[in-house]
């Protein structure tokens, strides 16, 4: 009896625990919406870019038919072959950028907004 007033005793001496500090994963929905606002915005300036890119290619082509000069219409076209690679290159990335942009999302709204915020995520690995 004597130790169980003890420990009570204890118990209620100690100071309360302070909320938890900024960064903590209650605050990580905060923090996760910023990464998404400005995903969302490094996407649509690629976008734009990429659109205006194309719209500059698509000139080049039609100015590359009008050269009759074999050896510039040669010169344009290697430029427009690099440009047209770039272009892809960078369709390429948006695509993959984008991907994991709502794979994000969902980790936020499923495993970090959901359930029990210690437990590992699941894993995704398929069986060899």
């Amino acid at each position: 009896m004597i130790v169980a007033l003890a420990s009570l005793s204890l118990a209620q001496d100690q100071p309360p625990q302070a909320p938890p500090p900024p960064g903590h994963h209650h605050d990580m929905g905060t923090g996760h919406q910023k990464m998404g606002d400005m995903h969302k915005q490094h996407m649509d300036a690629m976008k734009a870019d990429l659109e205006k890119m194309k719209a500059s290619l698509d000139q080049m082509k039609a100015n590359v038919a009008k050269i009759s000069d074999s050896n510039e219409k040669a010169r344009w076209q290697n430029n427009i072959d690099l440009w047209t690679t770039m272009v892809g290159h960078m369709e390429q990335m948006m695509k993959h950028m984008d991907s994991m942009g709502s794979d994000m999302g969902m980790m936020h709204h499923g495993y970090c907004m959901g359930g029990d915020h210690h437990a590992p995520p699941p894993d995704n690995k398929k069986p060899e």
